[in-house]
């Protein structure tokens, strides 16, 4: 009986309670206005990127390449958490199933990671660019930038399984309010009642392979990129140099400073506030800024566009 009184217990929660920005009702269609604009600029940006440098022959090199692949990446990310959240802010429905909240989980964890390992192939595409430019179309060819990109796709998918299966795998049972505006693992770990040792140290693990050796081999890319740079004599060259990496560092700096304030901390020193404020920078400002960091500075891509679209030429 004891038993079978804990596995009923165990099955209670069938779906959650995402808190999202409840505590500041007064706030609720602002919210609703700006995550809308947001997400519609994060698409339509994103989808431009990968429409331009699809039909423009100019565009098919490895860093628009993997531009593209980042694009696609950025759409899956935002397009797995804005949606209920706009459901959540419109209609006052913050209940999302359980089979829901691990899919939006697998989701999200493959495109941050992906993004995240991709971005680390983005600085060694820029190392060989700058520091080794004679070889460039040696060291990055066609194959092997097809090799990082499946492998990239892949490899992250394998994780994003092994933690939703691990996660899939355990019992609610009460309470079911998540401290959040979507699904994420830190929370959820702390609301299940079942034993989490495990889900813990695949945790850590991923977080210090995508946060921490991803982050060290990114730096020591661009560490090689500014020695490098430094030893060109004519002000110009250091400037051209500067502005073939500037907007991939800028992305890197933003992406990279919101998943350490969201990840990289135990799961028992949680904070909603900061997990939030985190959330809203990786799902939401990312994707969108991404496509103009990456656009605006970009002479060849702005010329691309003008040529497929005339009305974006002044």
């Amino acid at each position: 009986m004891p038993g079978q009184l804990g596995k009923t217990n165990q099955t209670l929660v069938t779906e959650f309670v995402l808190q999202g920005f409840s505590e500041h009702p007064q706030l609720r269609l602002p919210l609703l206005g700006c995550f809308f604009f947001l997400y519609t600029m994060a698409l339509v940006g994103n989808t431009l990127i990968i429409t331009i440098i699809t039909f423009s022959s100019g565009l098919h090199s490895p860093m628009y390449f993997f531009l593209f692949n980042l694009a696609t990446m950025d759409i899956i990310c935002t397009s797995s958490v804005l949606p209920k959240v706009l459901v959540g802010l419109a209609w006052e429905d913050n209940t999302i199933s359980f089979q829901g909240c691990i899919a939006q989980i697998f989701f999200l964890i493959w495109s941050l990671s992906s993004e995240l390992l991709l971005l680390t192939v983005m600085a060694y595409d820029r190392y060989v660019a700058i520091c080794r430019p004679l070889h460039y179309g040696t060291l990055m060819n066609l194959q092997l930038c097809l090799v990082l990109a499946v492998a990239v796709w892949v490899i992250c998918a394998l994780n994003s399984s092994i933690n939703t299966g691990l996660m899939a795998r355990l019992f609610f049972c009460g309470p079911n309010v998540i401290p959040h505006f979507f699904c994420e693992i830190p929370p959820l770990l702390l609301l299940s009642c079942s034993f989490t040792h495990v889900n813990s140290i695949m945790t850590v693990l991923a977080d210090a392979f995508y946060g921490g050796i991803n982050f060290l081999l990114t730096l020591t890319s661009y560490g090689c990129i500014i020695a490098s740079i430094l030893r060109i004599r004519s002000a110009e060259g250091k400037r051209r140099a500067f502005s073939t990496c500037s907007s991939h560092l800028i992305v890197v700096s933003i992406y990279y400073s919101a998943v350490f304030c969201a990840y990289i901390s135990p799961a028992s020193s949680y904070s909603p506030e900061r997990s939030k404020l985190a959330g809203v920078l990786y799902t939401t400002m990312s994707p969108t800024l991404n496509p103009l960091i990456y656009t605006l500075r970009n002479k060849e891509f702005k010329a691309a566009l003008g040529k497929l679209l005339p009305f974006f030429r002044h």
